[in-house]
């Protein structure tokens, strides 16, 4: 059963109801508070410009446990150089605006809309979303944003204009932040190559909940 949600309330039904594609809600808004209530209970939107607003809150998640991400020799040997310069929320806006722009295998267009654009900014103004940036030449050639939710970091996309970028973005916040889940919502072959696996759910909000 999809539930519908009321404009007028920030309410979301009971994430294990979500039907077996992970689909729990549509309708709603993206306001800060319903954004942030959302991630706080293992729930994201996920829809198309022109669609109403969908709710996910997956069975299995797909995510990467800092402590164990896989960083083979030549990546190493690249961070290393220091190919890449790499920063933490110096250019959230244009990160999410890279995001959106890049073309994705088997997708039509973005969910990455206008508006999704502006909510996540205004999380990160209020301190609840974060990015990495990935520099060369001072140009930004990579990243990823995500949503913070105690120690988990809910991954949202990411981007790479040159080889290797998106990975050294994702090998720093893992390497350089003390979050205890780095959450990637759906596996690709690139992520379970950085070492992702899968974890149902009830374990997922575990680490949710936890503060410490």
């Amino acid at each position: 059963m999809i539930f519908k949600l009321d404009d007028n309330r920030v309410v979301f039904p009971n994430p294990e109801l979500a039907d077996p594609d992970g689909l729990l809600a549509i309708g709603g808004d993206l306001s800060i508070e319903r954004l942030i209530l959302a991630y706080h209970n293992g729930i994201f939107p996920w829809f198309s410009e022109g669609d109403p607003i969908c709710w996910y809150a997956p069975p299995v998640r797909c995510v990467i446990f800092p402590e164990q991400v896989t960083v083979s020799k030549s990546m190493m040997v690249i961070l290393r150089k220091g190919v890449f310069k790499i920063t933490y929320d110096q250019a959230f806006a244009s990160v999410i605006e890279r995001c959106a722009k890049i073309s994705r295998k088997d997708q039509d267009g973005t969910w990455i809309t206008r508006d999704m654009q502006g909510a996540y900014i205004e999380l990160h103004k209020k301190g609840y979303a974060h990015s990495v940036e990935v520099w060369k030449d001072e140009v930004l050639v990579g990243g990823l944003y995500g949503v913070q939710v105690n120690r988990v970091f809910c991954g949202e996309s990411m981007f790479s204009d040159v080889s290797n970028a998106s990975k050294a973005a994702l090998i720093w916040l893992c390497g350089n932040k003390n979050f205890s889940l780095i959450d990637c919502q759906v596996p690709n072959e690139h992520l379970m190559g950085l070492g992702a696996e899968m974890i149902d759910s009830k374990l997922y909000h575990q680490y949710l909940s936890a503060i410490e």
